[in-house]
């Protein structure tokens, strides 16, 4: 029984890497942006926009098990020409990862581990004002920083102009808009500072 049990497991398994790995092939092809770099890819990767996307070669995309592993995708676009997504070494991305530079920059340090649903976004995409609400102006944008070592919960959203420091963690369903400071841990909508970390742990 045990024997069963253990070749169902491995035939299970090798059907999850199959379906997976149709998927990333799918969303490579429909893609219309490159990335420098070579990214593990757990979890499909759409790159879109006409900036520039890039990833150092130890980034990871998607992880198993956890949620949404097959049933969502990671995006990455850069929309215009002038923006620019930049992903450090040894930085993994859970599921339904979401980063879109409108007209700056998004820039994700090294080693920084991000939750499943996070977005980033540099832009609101529309004025705020009724007459504005069909435009979006460059100078209306701001880059957002997230430097080494960072730790972002599940469901977090990164809004323009937030710099998250070195070694902060921002907790499960925060929205951050403001600049958190490194060594912290930072929660809320919208996120503040809770407490700092204990270096010992």
């Amino acid at each position: 029984m045990a024997l069963l049990e253990k070749m169902f497991n491995r035939l299970g398994h090798l059907l999850l890497r199959g379906a997976q790995l149709t998927r990333v092939l799918f969303y490579w092809c429909i893609s219309t942006n490159s990335v420098t770099g070579k990214p593990s890819r757990h979890q499909p990767l759409q790159r879109v926009g006409a900036g520039e996307i890039h990833m150092d070669n130890d980034v990871g995309i998607g992880f198993f098990p956890s949620p949404f592993f097959l049933s969502t995708y990671a995006y990455l676009e850069a929309r215009n020409p002038s923006a620019i997504i930049r992903i450090g070494s040894g930085t993994w991305l859970n599921n339904n990862f979401c980063a879109i530079a409108e007209h700056t920059s998004i820039s994700i340090g090294r080693n920084c581990l991000i939750g499943a649903n996070v977005e980033l976004l540099d832009s609101d995409f529309h004025g705020l004002a009724v007459k504005d609400r069909c435009k979006s102006l460059p100078e209306w944008a701001k880059p957002i920083v997230i430097c080494n070592n960072v730790f972002i919960g599940s469901n977090v959203k990164v809004l323009k102009g937030v710099t998250i420091w070195d070694g902060s963690i921002i907790a499960n369903g925060s929205v951050v808009t403001t600049y958190v400071p490194s060594g912290v841990i930072a929660g809320g909508n919208p996120a503040m500072v809770i407490r700092a970390i204990d270096p010992n742990g």
